[in-house]
């Protein structure tokens, strides 16, 4: 339902703006642009149009992906890799998805996904998710109702606490940042910070007990480790972290990769014939995805190319200069702002911001920040949701939209105390 009201709620909002525009301002130029986009250095940009196009792009993209990374998983559950993971977190994932039997495959295709986003690898940590959903969807008894167990793996996808963020350094190296890692730091404490909050608020609200000793446990050695994964880089110097970074992240993924076709080989396992089998299965998911990332794509595409958009982050600047507070923030809440939508989106919010305020300014760093600690909620509960055919997600957009309010505030608040 919440889905329904904003994809309208962006569609009527751009018209207005756009009439508006068309009779009290004279821009002839509104309509041709919602619909086709705008010319960019020759290319033709935004607009319903395009959005719908790249919609089906992605989805051909992200099909390569799932056919891939189902055929692994696959490979890892004949292999009995999976439920080995499955036991070693099942203590603490037993308490935190009571829905969730112990040792159940659904925990380690869950850990898999959060390993995935952890190391900042979004290719590898969406099919995971989206298998993850699969087996959690299996247990579900209302099979057009989320489960509490689904909503609290999908809050804490949208925290999406990341300690390697690959794709940010990366994206501020190539835009010539001299120290692509500097927001390394306070990007990973912002990323905690808001997933534990999240987890504890929905937690509060599912009635799950966070003070039992095993929960304390795993995430006081949840909590222990991280502490020596900053001390780790933080000792490097500055110009290797993101190198460093980057190999390791992918060395670990390919090693669980090199991993679970050793093992079904040990196991006499047809390995082959075992990839097929989840491959099939990857690119029948990705199919029925397809009208759930085209409906999303075309609604932020409008409401954008109205200048909706433009109108918010003035009207919120307006507000919080009437307030008394600082407003160097205000220019890089365009990527917060459509980080909850789409991914390319507020990767794009976030280039321009660096682009023209300098990919060392502080609103560059905050943009970056911003686009590293939280995930993109209505994406997920579009795709993830739509895959499985959840219809009624119950509290699972207004948690979502907590755990991004969190990360916003922690990602100032971090951005204030390192680079301002």
């Amino acid at each position: 339902m919440v889905l329904n009201y904003i994809w309208i709620f962006f569609f009527l909002i751009a018209f207005i703006v756009a009439l508006i525009k068309l009779i009290f301002l004279g821009d002839t130029s509104i309509f041709p642009a919602i619909m086709n986009g705008v010319n960019v250095k020759g290319e033709m940009k935004g607009g319903l149009i395009n959005a719908a196009k790249d919609g089906f792009d992605l989805a051909l993209g992200l099909t390569s992906m799932l056919v891939f990374w189902l055929g692994i998983m696959k490979v890892g559950e004949k292999a009995g890799f999976i439920t080995i993971l499955a036991k070693l977190v099942g203590p603490f994932f037993h308490r935190l998805f009571p829905e969730v039997p112990k040792d159940h495959p659904a925990a380690g295709h869950i850990l898999m996904n959060f390993s995935a986003n952890m190391l900042g690898l979004d290719n590898a940590a969406t099919p995971m998710g989206l298998k993850a959903m699969q087996g959690l969807q299996d247990l579900n008894p209302i099979k057009d109702t989320a489960s509490n167990a689904q909503i609290m793996f999908l809050v804490l996808n949208t925290a999406s606490l990341t300690i390697i963020p690959v794709g940010v350094m990366a994206a501020r190296s190539r835009l010539g940042a001299p120290d692509p890692s500097d927001i390394f730091i306070p990007l990973l404490i912002a990323s905690f910070c808001a997933t534990l909050a999240a987890m504890v608020a929905l937690a509060l609200y599912q009635r799950i007990n966070l003070l039992d000793k095993v929960i304390f446990a795993y995430l006081g050695a949840f909590t222990l480790l991280l502490v020596g994964i900053v001390y780790y880089f933080t000792s490097l110097p500055a110009s290797q972290i993101a190198s460093i970074s980057s190999w390791m992240s992918n060395l670990i993924i390919f090693s669980i990769i090199i991993l679970f076709i050793t093992i079904a080989f040990i196991k006499r396992i047809n390995v082959f014939e075992a990839f097929i089998e989840g491959a099939k299965e990857g690119f029948n998911v990705a199919v029925s995805i397809i009208p759930y990332l085209i409906a999303l794509l075309t609604s932020i595409a409008v409401f954008r190319s109205c200048g909706a958009l433009d109108f918010l982050l003035q009207g919120f600047s307006y507000v919080v200069e009437s307030l008394g507070f600082n407003t160097d923030f205000v220019p890089a809440m365009s990527t917060a702002f459509m980080k909850p939508f789409s991914s390319g989106a507020a990767k794009g919010m976030a280039a321009d911001t660096m682009n023209y305020y300098g990919v060392t300014s502080f609103q560059g760093k905050l943009a970056s920040i911003f686009q590293g600690s939280s995930d993109t909620t209505f994406f997920i509960l579009a795709v993830y949701f739509g895959s499985v055919g959840i219809k009624k997600t119950r509290h699972a957009a207004g948690f979502g939209l907590l755990a991004d309010l969190f990360s916003i505030i922690t990602s100032i608040w971090m951005a204030y105390i390192f680079f301002h």
